[in-house]
């Protein structure tokens, strides 16, 4: 359980309207540090317009979001990402002609130590910080069993690998919320095993909290501590991995009444 017991990511009664459509509504989340939670429900349930939500791709008509008390709303996204919530895709986003180690240095631009007359001139102010970019980047490769691929345009990895990219080009980010929006897709399930060892070692490693969409029911039985379950864009359930499992409006929502 989280040891601390103020919420490092909080909704309170989000929820979104499209043309009159109640895509979301009422939803209510807290997130502690060092968590790593479970969002899952049907296809269409509305999981990705939450990450949507929680990350400035849509504004709520509805709700708060809330990031270590400090409310999100109104900002954009680059804002959230600033503020220290980063996510991945279900459809892989990389920047396919740069190189591995490159993508994940991208991510730390947002930090960057040195100016734009650094970067014309060449000068060891410039030098010094892409030092210790390129040394952060080859840690967080390494996590991920990528560094022997630091050089290679991020186009030539298998699927699997490009999903750990994308995992930690997010990390570089310096975030204190990870949103992972089904991961394991496409994966076999090798690569499947080898991203929730991934996972773990994010979770213990960087202590953050973490939000996972997944559809590999055996992927979320294993490694979120709690789940959220929602349908038609309302909860319906909450709780541990083995109450979800046994809930009967879960099973209905999978599986028809």
């Amino acid at each position: 359980m989280p040891e601390t017991k103020t919420p490092v990511l909080e909704t309170r009664k989000l929820g979104i309207t499209f043309g009159g459509l109640k895509a979301v509504q009422d939803f209510n989340i807290q997130i502690y540090q060092g968590e790593l939670m479970g969002l899952i429900g049907p296809n269409g349930a509305g999981k990705t317009t939450v990450f949507n939500m929680l990350t400035g791709v849509y504004v709520p008509t509805e709700g708060t979001v809330i990031l270590n008390g400090v409310p999100l709303n109104g900002r954009k996204t680059h804002q959230f990402v600033e503020a220290g919530v980063a996510r991945t895709f279900q459809n892989i986003r990389l920047f396919k002609e740069m190189s591995v180690i490159d993508n994940v240095k991208a991510a730390f631009t947002k930090d960057v130590k040195y100016n734009m007359l650094d970067a014309t001139f060449r000068t060891p102010n410039f030098w010094k910080a892409e030092r210790e970019m390129t040394k952060k980047a080859l840690e967080l490769l390494t996590i991920f069993h990528l560094e022997d691929k630091a050089e290679l345009l991020s186009a030539n990895l298998p699927y699997g690998q490009q999903r750990k990219l994308e995992i930690a080009r997010a990390l570089a980010t310096n975030m204190k919320v990870l949103l992972l929006d089904e991961p394991a897709a496409g994966m076999n399930p090798t690569e499947t095993a080898e991203l929730l060892e991934c996972i773990n070692t994010i979770r213990d490693r960087f202590g953050i909290a973490i939000l996972l969409i997944e559809h590999d029911m055996s992927l979320v039985m294993n490694v979120c501590e709690r789940i959220l379950v929602i349908d038609y864009g309302q909860t319906i359930a909450a709780g541990l991995p083995e109450e979800i499992a046994q809930n009967p409006k879960v099973i209905a929502a999978y599986l028809g009444e």
